[in-house]
Formats: structure tokens, C-alpha cells, sequence
């Protein structure tokens, strides 16, 4: 068996990964090769470009790196015809990654949709080509099933692989403790997992910070960084302030742990604050440009993954092109002086939790390409090209 994965963002480097490791249960002598990041090669996957690394989103970034990605998927055309894996699992990456899997289907290579992009919030036109290169998308959400298929595209509903990694990742104990050594209030901030995220971001979420703790003084603020790139960002906006931050490197579970409230960027990262019963608000700060475009693309009545999950606003969440601090700050301040709010907001997570965090998405997606792979038609029997 011979499997090519690709996942261009550090959340879908942690979705191969787990995904590579359930395949090789059912198939333990498989070939698996592909484009991702340190996380697939340490589950086995044969990297052939560290495509996590370029992991971008503004559209300036993006034309700056356009021969690396064009470069990436020539090559990666070439491989497909030469070496003709069975399948091409691509995850979420929607601009990379349809390219990817118009080339694998010209080379008779059926291409599955592990996480796919949220289609349905933006850019619903982009929906053709599912149905045209894509053989079967294995959706994450529960309305993402109904919305794929009434637009033509085969689906099949494997839940969000997020809750696969929740499941087995405990904080550290220690380190929780020690954060919570003080005995006073936490409020974690999650500033993304992009450069252009943490520097859009984080000087806006300082200044939240800032009037936070005008109404609990005794309030002390947790960063969790992706990168120590970005921990450096972070920590040079911070010279000359008064602020009580301290900036953490891949420390995430144990700071949203140990956190009474989460101020956060907008992203997966959603899906773990609701695991652990985080009451939050979500950011995202957009130039006014983008904003005007925004508006025309966006569908959904939320930004955030939880609160379409739940159909309502659980996380107040602000996508934004100004400075709002006040905004921000107004229900984290809420949840640290009522009691009774911050219990009533945690009942109410809780209540979906058990609704949605069903874990075993990369098990029940692997079991699936398993069965795909292995009908009467036999491994590797190729799509026809179109």
C-alpha cells in the first residue's frame, strides 16, 4: 500500500500524523509519503518538502512564495506519475491543495479530503472543484455533510480529528500548578500559529490586557506561543510595559489549563478551549481592505468553530479592522468578578462537549480509506481522468 499525505499547516501536520498512525494499523507494511511537518515524519510519513514551513495566509505572502509552491507541485505531478501511489489524502489547505488534487486526479490517482476547508463560510463557488478532482471528502463537522452533498460532492462524515489529540494529551501537571501558584486570576492568550496572525493580533490583544486588568487588578496574563519566533515578537512588543505576561513556547494545554478565561485568535485552537471548558472570546484583526472583501465572501453567521457548532454565540468573537479593546475585554472581566456567570457559561460548553467531542475521526477515517482501497476492484484500481 502506498499512501501520499499532505498537510501545509501545523494543524494539519498533528491530523496526518495521527491519521499516518491508524493507516499503518491497518496496513503495517504501507508506504506513506508526502509534504507536511515534523509531526508526519515522526508517525512514519516519508517527507519529500517540509511544506508546513511555508504556511501562509495574506494574499502578499502568498505571491512571494509562489515558485516554492509551484515548484513543490510540479514535483509532486512528477511523483504521481512515476511512482503511482494508491491514493492522495490531502488536509484542509485549500489553495495548495486543490492544485495537488488536480494534478493526482489527471494522473488517475484517487484524492481524499481529510478536514476539509470551510467552503461553506467563503468562497462556496470553490465547491466545483471537489467534484471534479476530489473523490470523497471525509467531513469534520456534522452540517458539512449535508451542505457538501446537496452541491454534488461524495461525502462521508468522520467527525473533527481535533478530539483524537485531545483525548490523549494531558497538561503537565507541574507546570499547571506552577502557573496557578499565585492563587490569582489567569487569562490565557492565544495569538495563532502564523507570523502574520501574531503580529495582526497580539499588540490588540495586549491592549484588551491592558483594560482587563484596570477591573481585576490582581489579573495575570499567559501567552501561548507556536513559535519562539513568535515568542520573540511577542516579547519585544512587551518592552517597557507594566503588564503581568509571561510568554510560553508550546505550552498551550497547560496554559489553557490552568486559565480562568481565554482571549484567542480565531482558529482550531476553538475546539480545545470548548474540550476544556474555557470560557473565551475569539479576535481577529483584518485590514479594512480585507474587511470590505471579507464581507462579500463570508456566508456564516460566525467566525468561530464553536459557535456553529452550537448554532449561537457562545464565545462573543469579533472579527475586526479597528482597535476594540473595550469590546474584548468586557466579558473576560464579566467571567473573573461573577461566579455565577463563568458557571453558567462553563455548563453551557460542557452541554456541547458531550455533543460534539465524540473522539476517533483519524480511526474511523483510516477505516474507511482502508475499505476504499481494498474493494473487489482491488488496491491502487485508479479513477478514470476527466
Amino acid at each position: 500500500m502506498h499512501i501520499f499525505l499532505s498537510a501545509g499547516e501545523p494543524s494539519g501536520d498533528l491530523h496526518a500524523a495521527n491519521l499516518a498512525r491508524e493507516l499503518l494499523k491497518h496496513f503495517p507494511d504501507a508506504k506513506l509519503v508526502g509534504l507536511g511537518g515534523e509531526k508526519m515524519a515522526a508517525a512514519g510519513v516519508e517527507l519529500r518538502y517540509p511544506l508546513t514551513e511555508l504556511a501562509v495566509m495574506w494574499l502578499g505572502k502568498a505571491l512571494a512564495r509562489l515558485p516554492d509552491f509551484l515548484r513543490i507541485v510540479r514535483q509532486s505531478e512528477q511523483y504521481f506519475r512515476t511512482e503511482k501511489p494508491d491514493a492522495v489524502v490531502v488536509i484542509d489547505y485549500p489553495g495548495f491543495h486543490f492544485s495537488l488534487a488536480k494534478r493526482a486526479h489527471r494522473a488517475g490517482i484517487p484524492v481524499y479530503y481529510f478536514v476539509p476547508p470551510q467552503l461553506w463560510a467563503w468562497a462556496g463557488w470553490r465547491v466545483s472543484k471537489m467534484r471534479r478532482w476530489v473523490k470523497c471528502v471525509l467531513t469534520a463537522l456534522p452540517f458539512e455533510e449535508t451542505w457538501y452533498r446537496e452541491r454534488g460532492v461524495t461525502t462521508h462524515y468522520i467527525g473533527h480529528p481535533y478530539f483524537d489529540e485531545l483525548r490523549h494529551e494531558v497538561p503537565d501537571a507541574g507546570h499547571v500548578a506552577e502557573l496557578r501558584a499565585a492563587g490569582t486570576p489567569i487569562v490565557a492568550l492565544l495569538p495563532g500559529s502564523r507570523t502574520q496572525e501574531v503580529l495582526s493580533n497580539v499588540p490588540l490583544m495586549l491592549q484588551a490586557a491592558a483594560r482587563i486588568r484596570r477591573a481585576v487588578p490582581g489579573v495575570r496574563f499567559h501567552v501561548a506561543a507556536y513559535r519562539n519566533k513568535h515568542a520573540a515578537q511577542i516579547r519585544e512588543m512587551l518592552a517597557g510595559s507594566d503588564l503581568p505576561v509571561e510568554v510560553h513556547v508550546r505550552r498551550t494545554p497547560e496554559i489553557l489549563e490552568a486559565a480562568d478565561a481565554v482571549l484567542a485568535v480565531s482558529g482550531s485552537v476553538a475546539l480545545e478551549m470548548l474540550y476544556r471548558l474555557k470560557p473565551s472570546v475569539i479576535v481577529y484583526r483584518i485590514t479594512p481592505a480585507f474587511g470590505v472583501v471579507a464581507r462579500q465572501l463570508v456566508t456564516t453567521k460566525f467566525i468561530c468553530l464553536v459557535n456553529l457548532l452550537a448554532d449561537r454565540q457562545l464565545f462573543p468573537e469579533f472579527p475586526t479592522t479597528r482597535d476594540n479593546p473595550d469590546e474584548l475585554a468586557a466579558p473576560i472581566v464579566t467571567w473573573l468578578t461573577s461566579p455565577e456567570a463563568h458557571a453558567a457559561t462553563v455548563a453551557e460548553l460542557r452541554a456541547l462537549r458531550e455533543r460534539v467531542a465524540v473522539p476517533g475521526a483519524c480511526s474511523r477515517a483510516a477505516a474507511f480509506l482502508a475499505g476504499e482501497l481494498t474493494r473487489v476492484s482491488g488496491v491502487g484500481d485508479r479513477v478514470s481522468q476527466s
